[in-house]
């Protein structure tokens, strides 16, 4: 039995006195003139060095101490992932301050929430279009004194990114200690940053987050996972806690990959595309042979069951062709799959695992720091959220709710102490919200959201995420969306794959010149009700799937039904597409049947 309060005070001890600007002194030190970012640049590679870093990260620091930005103060960066952002991120943090980094998607009502919810003081914005949105709430955010433009011509009153530099080397020439009394003064309790969660309704919460919190989180993480440095994609939004996590304040920086289920799930169907698209069936046959043995011997594995040496001889030798087809997706040199944010569907776990990369879970939240239960290395398990990461405690409530207590534990909501109440309860351990399960192999697994259930008029508790994940066996489905609270029957709406729909339908002489048209289609209507129909042959009579409705549109992190890391917003969705809803319920009821014959027999 591992004592977890003896693990959690060797990662205090670890931890003790650290903050992220020490943490990047040791690195600059130990690594100087070894590539610390490399980025696109029209088209062609650039690089800047650990010590080329600090050099631009002490320059923003000390222009914005020139401004009177300081100790308390938060600075807003609207920005991609461009290495502006970070640097202005750190430049922030070593002044004193803590860095808010908000979606891009934001409008500009929701950017001033949280700018005077913040009182913001900086903001650094990437390009003139998101400038538009901070121009525009200028004079209903009076604390929001200075606007750095990192890219573009800038208005009377906007600093540009080169001038800020420039003044910060000045004064980094006429004080060379200036940069370092300034981080030194930073503790570890000090506020590092603010991430206000993509709520699906209300006005969002910032999750306050300490040094301590970010370098306690890293120390477990590295303690449960030996991960070396090397390589590490940044591509989600830095506005989210999976990317900055990982790719700013992971100092080991391997070659992994993260993505969300979504990104995996559509990697996998390009794929599967690629492959079923291959004009010489021989080599087709071949790919899809190999792939089928791969997976047969992924899912005797996972049960514990021996495979037989002619299938494992296959897939030997088909390791080279499996490289293969991951570099069409470039992670030909992935060794760390990771997925996150949300419940992985069985399907989709198989496919990476056949493909010699199997997926590792790692399940926690904004207010967890991240990361709070990891897959380990060398008991992969699948659909699994692993184990307790060192030094933290999880447990199931009484209802089944996971419960997290640890060092990961946020400071708190900002400004909100009855809802920091609310989520963390006096003896310390955050209520997540997550319906989980605990297996035989020690792996906790989720099963959905507490306040997601749908319940039948008939009283019967079910999971949407379930139902929605067998719903998606067909790869022209991008979204699905289970309904039926209060209803006597389970419906779902459907949205079809922008990138792989089209492509299916092509293949079959379907000429549609959008989506709407597809979605009339009656070989479109065809597969969608043969893979609702798969679906309810693993599903209890109540839970069966009985009307369909295709929606002729597409949703994306720009449209209002998803969060910017691909999260359905139901609430939203349930609000706006609530005829199509009522429709599937009416008499006569409208949009598809799953089973025509049961239904008018």
């Amino acid at each position: 039995m591992v004592d977890v309060l003896a693990e959690r005070a060797a990662i205090d001890a670890a931890v003790s006195g650290k903050t992220i600007c020490t943490l990047f002194a040791d690195a600059v030190a130990k690594w100087g003139d070894q590539p610390a970012l490399r980025w696109k640049n029209n088209g062609d590679w650039e690089t800047l060095t650990w010590r080329g870093y600090r050099d631009q990260v002490a320059a923003v620091t000390l222009a914005l101490r020139s401004l009177g930005f300081g100790a308390g103060q938060f600075g807003l960066i609207m920005a991609r992932n461009v290495p502006e952002h970070v640097i202005a991120d750190l430049g922030i943090v070593h002044a004193g301050g803590a860095a808010i980094s908000v979606y891009n998607t934001l409008a500009p009502e929701q950017l001033e929430y949280v700018a005077n919810h913040s009182q913001a003081t900086v903001a650094f914005v990437e390009d003139e279009g998101f400038l538009r949105k901070f121009l525009a709430i200028q004079s209903s955010t009076p604390n929001l004194r200075h606007l750095v433009l990192v890219r573009g011509e800038a208005p009377e009153g906007v600093m540009t990114w080169a001038d800020l530099l420039v003044q910060g080397r000045e004064l980094a020439a006429a004080d060379p200690k200036s940069f370092e009394q300034s981080w030194r003064a930073v503790g570890p309790e000090d506020t590092v940053s603010l991430i206000y969660t993509s709520g699906t309704t209300g006005p969002p919460k910032g999750v306050v987050y300490s040094h301590n919190n970010i370098l306690w989180t890293l120390e477990s993480v590295q303690r449960f996972w030996e991960i070396e440095p090397e390589t590490l994609v940044s591509y989600l939004p830095l506005a989210h806690v999976a990317e900055r996590f990982t790719s700013q304040f992971l100092e080991a920086r391997p070659t992994m990959f993260v993505g969300v289920p979504r990104v995996w799930e559509k990697l996998m169907a390009g794929l599967r595309a690629g492959i079923a698209a291959e004009p010489d069936e021989a080599k087709r046959q071949m790919v899809q042979g190999a792939l089928s043995a791969s997976i047969a011997a992924y899912r005797l594995r996972r049960e514990d069951k021996p495979v037989p040496a002619e299938v494992a001889a296959a897939v030997e030798r088909a390791a080279p062709l499996f490289t293969l087809l991951r570099s069409k997706v470039g992670l030909d040199r992935c060794t760390t799959a990771i997925t996150s944010t949300a419940p992985c569907r069985p399907e989709v776990h198989e496919f990476w695992a056949g493909l010699g990369m199997p997926l590792y879970e790692v399940w926690g939240m904004s207010e967890l720091t991240g990361p709070a239960t990891v897959v380990p290395m060398d008991d992969h398990q699948a659909p699994s959220i692993g184990k307790p990461m060192p030094g933290v405690e999880v447990r199931l409530g009484e209802d089944g709710e996971l419960l997290v207590r640890g060092g990961n534990v946020m400071v708190g909501y900002y400004k909100e102490p009855g809802k920091t109440a609310d989520i963390i309860d006096a003896d310390g351990w955050v209520h997540s919200g997550d319906i989980g399960e605990l297996g035989s192999n020690g792996q906790f697994k989720i099963v959905d959201r507490k306040k997601e259930l749908i319940i039948t008029s008939a009283g019967k508790n079910i999971s949407p995420a379930n139902l929605e994940a067998l719903a998606k066996s067909s790869p022209i489905i991008g979204q699905a969306v289970a309904v039926g609270d209060g209803r006597n029957f389970i419906s779902v709406l459907v949205v079809l794959d922008p990138q792989v729909a089209p492509a299916w339908a092509k293949a079959r002489g379907i000429e549609a010149s959008s989506m709407a048209g597809l979605a009339e289609h009656q070989l479109v209507v065809d597969e969608i009700r043969r893979a609702l129909t798969e679906a309810n042959a693993h599903l209890s009579r109540v839970e069966q799937f009985k009307r369909f409705t295709i929606l002729p549109t597409e949703w994306s992190p720009e449209s209002e039904e998803l969060t910017p890391t691909m999260k359905l917003k139901r609430r939203v969705i349930h609000s706006k597409y609530q005829p199509q809803i009522e429709a599937m319920y009416a008499t006569p009821p409208g949009g598809h049947a799953v089973d025509p014959e049961r239904e008018t027999g």
